[in-house]
């Protein structure tokens, strides 16, 4: 047993190393704690509530170890000593209720301890992302002397009736409203008196997932390592009205005293966009009403040109509309605000309105939050232009990544399929750690309805169904397949990916071709003749080039991983099944006279999404790809791709021998640079543009290293690499990427008209490297070309 413990531990510290470690305590294990809360005969926990929970406990001396799992429905924030120990629990579902484990030992000292926490739930007005039974809170010790912390009648609970909502149009959060005569403050000091508090009562037991009949939440342990939370001072200064401040005005204007009986607005801006949880704190101003609202951007005069947006580092004559928190304040030294969930901003607008008496505005800052990623990726050349790209992104990137991927982080932060198969492979290419796309991959399989298709977004409290999106997830799990070195974890998924197939089989004519897909079968947000909320034109057969031809990959995808990991009866299967709708979408939608692929059977729409994927599908002869490129880019009157379908277009350009082009090809990137962008915009069209934070725009952030520096997969698991790069003007460039068995280096350099490449490759990896046509092996180590 001793051998058997030790080995398990080595495995752990492996996979931790590689980012995956699950950590796994309690959850085989019967929990004794209890779900806690206000009695119910008071507060039946479904409404907008914020409540306080507080316990004391005796430590003989400081531990070295005090591990703890809390969890809580919505949210909560958990203290000890006063000291922010966690925030949680991680989002996923009533099945999958997410408990985190956290080593409290650092906070804690020999004697008397305070552990305290704050859960809000927003009900009605809660995230869509956010499920929820009721108001309730949780923590279990992790061993028997660790369960002095267990939540049950030991523990004390209030609710702070000073909070309300203010409600919004945002699908991720709404503002909060406190009147600071009526907060509780210092409830999660040390020194705070809790004696006169009710006890809390106990709603029902807590149970890992599998060991009740899964009433209340089924507990199982977070995948996914605690987010970062870095200080981030707010920057600059841009609008004072109300009082008069120097001329010009300083960058940094706080602390700031607001005289008696004066409305003030002072707009700051933290010069790029962010994601953070906002402080405010100020003191004095008896009655004073002060309201901080949030904005990715100002808007052109809104009565006049509606919510049009013109360059993003504008300020004069704008109009400001955002989320908005509001507080009241009490009038004493020292308050403090600090807004429950984070903030997505790159604008902020402080409204202060004193009665009688000043009010000193004391600090305002961020606090930085997302998912810890470490980026160990690499890009060097002599472009410049490149690494401003790839910082836009890899921000970008991050604000989109919390506890799962999100499509924006300001209005909805949720994890659609189609954005978040671009962000994982951003993820593959600029991280070595994979929890998240690990996690994103099961809960999209967990969103899996009976009849087979995925919900079009996971966690979601409502269900929304876009059926494409299905599709692009079995591509997702195709690129984890082929980019991490994880087959069990792929093989397991595969029943689901039938399932998949076998919904649209119902909806296949004889032929092949879908007829009538159901539900969104969003493509792009483009408009143009047939195309209607971004789902592309359907002919008088009910039948759409685009829809068969994600379909047709989708087969090849399913088809190669059934052939390794799965069963050779479903590989035979799918590749009929894709070599019959090959020959469909050849006969159906080929235009001999433009030699492109039409959009529907008529015949009379054509777009750059149909082409770009019948080049990604093998629709098109290896000798024909060059021109048929060309055409793709150049020919009239092809509905344009935006921002988030380019990255297909580009992988499809590149397949068709185009790839020295790249940089040609980034118009739109740049565009958003020249607005004041600091993260890509959700379409390109910059003035109309909903929201300025889009993920599914980074795709350079993968092009930059797989098709200009040329690291590619080779085969599942990474287990072979190609490198075939695609440098166009320049002629200085490398970089790395993170790769299962360590990391990947290229260098290109032209000197005295040779070219000088080094490649590095990890241990066990070989490969290939392709240069203008001819084809050199790699072995694992240094590899040296003068060419």
């Amino acid at each position: 047993m001793k051998y058997l413990f030790v080995l398990v531990a080595g495995m752990c510290l492996l996979l931790t190393k590689q980012g995956r470690c699950q950590d796994t305590l309690r959850a085989n294990t019967a929990w004794n704690a209890q779900w806690i809360g206000v009695n119910i005969l008071f507060d039946k926990g479904t409404t907008y509530g914020v409540y306080y929970f507080r316990k004391s406990i005796d430590v003989a001396g400081k531990p070295s170890k005090f591990i703890i799992h809390v969890s809580a429905d919505n949210r909560y924030k958990l203290y000890v000593n006063g000291k922010l120990a966690s925030v949680g629990p991680t989002r996923g579902d009533f099945y999958n209720w997410n408990y985190n484990t956290v080593d409290i030992a650092k906070y804690l000292k020999a004697g008397k301890n305070s552990i305290a926490a704050v859960v809000w739930n927003e009900a009605d007005l809660r995230p869509e992302y956010q499920s929820s039974l009721r108001s309730a809170f949780i923590v279990q010790g992790n061993t028997a002397a660790e369960e002095v912390i267990n939540t049950n009648g030991s523990w004390k609970c209030v609710q702070d009736k000073a909070f309300d909502a203010v409600w919004g149009y945002f699908v991720a959060i709404n503002g909060q409203k406190v009147d600071m005569n009526k907060t509780i403050t210092d409830w999660h000091t040390a020194a705070f008196d809790d004696s006169k508090w009710p006890t809390a009562a106990s709603l029902f037991a807590g149970q890992p997932k599998g060991f009740t009949d899964g009433f209340g939440y089924m507990l199982v342990p977070s995948p996914l390592p605690a987010m970062e939370m870095t200080y981030q001072p707010i920057t600059e200064v841009r609008q004072v009205a109300g009082m008069d401040v120097p001329n010009p005005i300083p960058k940094k204007v706080l602390p700031l005293t607001i005289p008696a009986n004066k409305k003030v607005m002072i707009l700051l801006d933290q010069t790029y966009e962010t994601n953070a949880y906002v402080t405010l704190k100020f003191s004095q101003g008896q009655g004073a009403g002060l309201s901080v609202g949030y904005a990715e951007s100002l808007f052109d005069y809104i009565p006049t040109k509606g919510m049009r947006k013109s360059n993003r580092n504008d300020v004069a004559g704008k109009d400001f509309r955002g989320l908005t928190d509001t507080i009241t304040s009490n009038g004493k030294a020292g308050q403090a605000f600090t807004t429950f969930n984070f903030r997505t901003y790159r604008y902020l607008r402080l409204y202060v309105q004193t009665k009688n008496s000043p009010l000193v505005i004391d600090s305002l800052y961020g606090t930085f939050t997302g998912y810890p990623f470490k980026q160990p990726s690499v890009f060097s050349s002599d472009n410049t232009e490149i690494q401003k790209i790839l910082d836009i992104g890899w921000r970008t990137a991050r604000l989109n990544a919390f506890e799962t991927y999100t499509d924006c982080p300001y209005y909805e932060q949720l994890q659609y399929i189609g954005d978040t198969r671009i962000q994982a492979l951003v993820t593959y290419f600029n991280s070595a750690d994979d929890r998240l796309p690990r996690y994103a991959l099961n809960l999209m399989d967990h969103s899996r309805l009976p009849e087979g298709v995925t919900l079009s977004r996971y966690p979601s409290h409502t269900t929304q169904i876009i059926s494409t999106f299905s599709l692009w997830y079995i591509g997702m799990l195709h690129d984890y397949w082929m980019y991490r070195s994880d087959a069990d974890f792929v093989k397991n998924k595969l029943t689901g990916c039938r399932a998949i197939m076998e919904f649209f089989a119902k909806y296949q004519q004889p032929d092949g071709s879908l007829k009538n897909t159901p539900y969104w079968t969003f493509v792009d947000w483009v408009g143009g003749t047939g195309w209607r909320d971004g789902a592309a034109p359907k002919g008088s057969d009910g039948s759409s080039a685009i829809v068969d031809l994600q379909l047709l990959w989708a087969y090849q995808w399913a088809a190669a991983m059934e052939a390794k990991i799965g069963s050779v009866q479903y590989a035979a299967l799918y590749a009929g099944k894709a070599t019959k709708l090959q020959q469909t979408i050849q006969s159906k939608y080929w235009d001999s006279g433009k030699k492109l692929f039409a959009d529907t059977k008529e015949k009379n729409t054509f777009s750059q999404h149909a082409n770009a994927l019948a080049l990604l599908t093998n629709m098109v002869a290896d000798e024909d790809m060059p021109a048929f490129g060309k055409r793709l880019l150049n020919t009239p009157g092809l509905t344009q791709c935006t921002i988030y379908f380019k990255y297909y277009l580009h992988q499809a350009l590149v397949k068709a021998g185009l790839g020295d082009d790249y940089l040609n090809w980034l118009d739109v990137w740049r565009n958003n640079i020249n607005m004041g962008l600091t993260t890509w915009a959700e379409t390109s069209d910059l003035n109309n543009t909903r929201s300025d934070c889009h993920a599914w725009g980074c795709s350079p952030n993968i092009e930059f290293f797989r098709s200009v520096l040329g690291i590619d997969s080779d085969a599942a698991g990474f287990k072979k690499v190609k490198i075939e790069p695609h440098l166009g003007t320049l002629t200085n460039a490398s970089g790395e990427i993170p790769h299962p068995n360590g990391k990947i280096l290229v260098a290109y350099v032209l000197k005295d008209s040779k070219w000088k490449i080094g490649i590095d490759l990890p241990q066990n990896t070989s490969g290939t490297f392709v240069w203008k046509g001819k084809t050199y092996p790699l072995k694992a180590g240094e590899n040296i070309f003068v060419i």
